[in-house]
This record gives structure tokens, sequence and C-alpha cells, in this order.
């Protein structure tokens, strides 16, 4: 029964569905139950701090599952991206096109950046692949080649966009993060061309895969659903990134690795990362709260991952703690004492 509870992402489709079908209140049904619910039911749940037992991690090692069900996440996010883009000018009240907007969004995050990021890290070509498709529903492909080789090197130091600096806002830090590390992606492209020994232009280069795959992705919708429907596309694409960066804000703000004498960095630990042990979270987004341990071991499947002493915690869930980010001052005063406790 404990991989079951993964399946609890297939409650926001389920809430997108009755956004796009319903009026009213119902359109911001996938908002008020992620970013309403959860966080109010992870300040009253339990955290479960408990890890798997040997012989139950060698059961969830070879048990394809865990990766099925994150592939069955791509016919479902492509299925309802196309019924977006076929019916959302249909939408006649402007509260509604905003509810629904913002639910495609909350989508994109969810399942295509949040599973593409999973699949991102395996050695599967064909996971991989599928991991790209996901992110492609926000026009985030950049994230895989930076955020393998920059941002798991350079997390918690100056180098790396991702890692929020302490005090920073979260509004600026998204303009920081993604452009930072849409930069960073293509200097990665060019040095792994470089070593091949290949042209910067050459079609090996996974950031002009992916530039002309977003081109083609755009030129489509505009071609068969007009300027319209492309900026609604646009909208939605927008609300998953500033998902991302607002994850991206809280898994590591604050804390930076020591650098040495010799200017290098002391290794990435599991207390370079926010963690949360909240149930809910954890189980709709595949253990990213149990972020130290995905760092400590970035190959290791969502199902593996594990909490440690060694862990910063948040005192509350993921959903819980985004919302948190934007009332800085708060989030500073909720925050700065424990970064500093972690960093002692």
């Amino acid at each position: 029964m404990n991989k079951m509870k993964y399946l609890g992402v297939l409650s926001l489709p389920i809430c997108v569905w009755i956004s796009f079908q319903y009026e009213g209140i119902w359109a911001f049904l996938p908002a008020l139950v992620y970013f309403g619910a959860i966080p109010f039911l992870e300040l009253v749940l339990k955290v479960d701090e408990r890890n798997l037992e040997e012989q139950e991690r060698v059961l969830a090692s070879d048990d394809s599952f865990y990766t099925l069900l994150l592939c069955l996440m791509l016919p479902i996010q492509l299925g309802f991206l196309g019924y977006f883009l076929m019916h959302i000018t249909e939408t006649e009240s402007s509260s509604d096109l905003v509810g629904r907007i913002l639910s495609m969004g909350i989508m994109c995050g969810v399942i295509g950046i949040n599973i593409g990021h999973e699949l991102g890290h395996r050695s599967n070509r064909w996971e991989q692949l599928i991991g790209e498709l996901l992110l492609m529903t926000s026009l985030e492909n950049h994230f895989v080649p930076y955020h393998n080789r920059g941002h798991h090197t350079n997390v918690g130091t100056k180098k790396d966009p991702a890692t929020a600096r302490r005090n920073e806002w979260v509004f600026v830090f998204w303009f920081r993060s993604q452009i930072g590390s849409y930069i960073q992606a293509w200097q990665i492209e060019n040095t792994r061309m470089d070593i091949m020994k290949k042209s910067r232009w050459s079609l090996a280069h996974k950031m002009i895969q992916y530039t002309i795959l977003h081109i083609t992705l755009i030129g489509l919708i505009y071609s068969f659903f007009g300027w319209t429907v492309l900026l609604y596309f646009l909208y939605a694409a927008t609300i998953g990134i500033l998902l991302l960066e607002t994850v991206n804000y809280i898994e590591h703000y604050g804390l930076y690795r020591q650098q040495r004498e010799n200017g290098t960095f002391e290794t990435v630990k599991r207390k370079h990362s926010w963690n949360s042990n909240h149930v809910i979270g954890r189980a709709v987004l595949f253990e990213l709260s149990r972020h130290s341990d995905h760092h400590f071991k970035a190959d290791r499947p969502y199902q593996l991952l594990e909490t440690s002493d060694d862990s910063p915690v948040m005192p509350t869930g993921y959903p819980g703690m985004m919302l948190l980010t934007f009332v800085p001052p708060l989030f500073f005063w909720v925050m700065n004492k424990r970064v500093d406790a972690a960093l002692k």
C-alpha cells in the first residue's frame, strides 16, 4: 500500500478537469486544493520521518510501478494541454478564464516540470525523452542540461542562480534564476560540444534542439489556434515556470557551502538543502521535498529518497512554504533563524 500514495497526483488532473467543465469557484479548484486545502492539512497532519527498511528498499527498487506512473503522466499532460488549446476560447467569463489558465499552469508545474525533473535524472534514454516532452509543455527544456550539470555542481554557491540568497525577495529570484539558468544551459552545452570536437551549431547541441522544438510548438499553436490561444498557452507555461522557481527558492534558501582556501567548495552535503516530511506534499510531488537526499545522490529514484538528521527541516510542506514566500518579511522572520541553526 505504500506505493499507492503516489496515485494522489491524479487528484490534480481530476481537479483541472472540473475547472475546465464548471464555472465560478470551480474554475479555481486546483489552486484551492493545492494552495489552500493541502497547506492547511499539512499544518495539522503528523509528519512522516520514516525511511524504507532494507527489504522494502529492494522491493521498491525492482518495482516498475514507480516509473510507469511517471510515464503515464505524459499522455495525461498532453491530453489536457490539447483540450486546453482547443476549448479555452469558449470560456465566456473573464474570471473563469483566469481560473482555467491558472489550473493549466499548475498542471504544467506539478506534472510537466516536476516529473520532467525526475525523469531527466534517469539513465534510460526513453525515460529521459518522456521527461523532455513533459518539460516542453512549459517551454522549460533548458532545465535539463542546466539542472543536471550546473545546479547539482554549483548548488550552495553564488555560481548557482537557483540557490536563493539570504534576504533575497522571491520576486527578484524568479528573474535571476530563470535567466541565469538559461544562460548557463547554453554555456554547458557549448562546453560539451567543444569536448566532443563538434560545432556549437551542431544538431547534437541540446539547446539548439530545444530551441527548434519550442519554435515549432509555438508555430503550430499559432497556426492551428491563433494568437489569442498562443497567448493563453504562454500564460499557463509562465505559471508553471514560476512554480518551479518558487520551489527552487525554498529548496536552498540561504544555505551556502563553505569555500576552502584553494577556492574550491566543500562537498555537497544533506545540510545544503531544505527538507519537508509532510505526507501530502511528499506524495503528490513524488518526494521532491526530500531534497537533501536528492542532492546527496542525484540518480536515486524518488521512491528511495530518505530523510536524515543532517537535513534542515522547513516548518511546513512545500505548498505552504511557497505561499509564505509571497510575504518576504514574514518568510525571512520564519526562515533566517533556521538558516543560522542549519549552518552551525
